[in-house]
């Protein structure tokens, strides 16, 4: 897209920004803070009923401030087709006491079972709270596509 192409429009960044976190292997950057340590990891989630679900080892930073903290920032896409996501953490679970839909639909939008990993792994599934969308600096003003939980227009 170049800037000459005009904005889209709030229900066209909403379906771009929901078709990239469906999509079959969906990678992300996933940025935590503990303390005055900020952290950042790509990591590859599967987007399963309006939810962000990440696998990652327990003991890893990320999931141990997303754990004390209760919060991440993820990044999908380049740096001119980008969707950010504020996300509060749900729940934390370990991957062999998942819940066959959780472990099942993870499995198979992310291309991999952390399950057959071994111990250590946890899903964390993670609640959007604020979702922004854009390509250019004509979609600045308008990004914000999901506020406190809820989808705008």
């Amino acid at each position: 897209m170049s800037a000459a192409e005009p904005p889209r429009d709030l229900a066209t960044r909403k379906a771009d920004a929901l078709t990239k976190l469906a999509g079959p292997t969906a990678d992300a950057w996933v940025a935590t803070a503990a303390g005055d340590m900020p952290y950042l990891v790509p990591l590859t989630l599967a987007w399963l009923r309006e939810r962000v679900v990440l696998a990652t080892e327990a003991r890893s930073r990320t999931a141990r401030a997303i754990t004390a903290t209760g919060t991440a920032r993820l990044g999908l896409g380049g740096t001119r087709d980008v969707v950010m996501i504020d996300a509060v953490l749900e729940s934390s679970v370990a991957v062999g006491e998942a819940p066959d839909w959780l472990a099942e639909g993870y499995a198979e939008r992310a291309d991999w079972d952390p399950r057959a990993a071994g111990d250590g792994y946890l899903f964390l599934v993670l609640r959007p709270d604020r979702v922004q969308a854009w390509r250019e600096a004509n979609e600045i003003s308008g990004r914000t596509l999901m506020r406190d939980g809820r989808w705008l227009g």
